[in-house]
């Protein structure tokens, strides 16, 4: 993803939208554009996270697996390996350590 946009995607969000040979399955904008989505979508998310950690009290982990179950519902806006992506960095940005994501069944 080397042309003139100064926003650089993170590999491991690169692996998200690459095929087993490590190539893009979209075009690099479209990449772009989700990636900004994601990223967003993940610092948006802080405030809550922190809210319900303060509020209900559950675990770090049980609030990241909360999170990431809704963003795999239908309608989130974002794929289910992007749920994962956006929760793994929601975690990162917490300094939380990221529990085991599973697919919803």
């Amino acid at each position: 993803m080397n042309d003139d946009n100064q926003i650089l995607v993170p590999p491991s969000f690169i692996a998200v939208h690459s095929d087993a040979r490590g190539r893009l399955r979209e075009r690099a904008e479209v990449v772009r554009q989700r990636y900004e989505l994601c990223e967003d979508l993940a610092s948006h998310l802080v405030e809550h996270a922190q809210t319900l950690y303060h509020v209900q009290a559950p675990s770090e982990a049980e609030i990241l697996r909360r999170i990431h179950a809704g963003l795999c519902s239908e309608g989130a806006g974002v794929s289910i390996v992007e749920a994962t992506w956006v929760t793994t960095r929601l975690a990162e940005l917490l300094q939380w350590p990221c529990p085991q994501l599973d697919a919803p069944a």
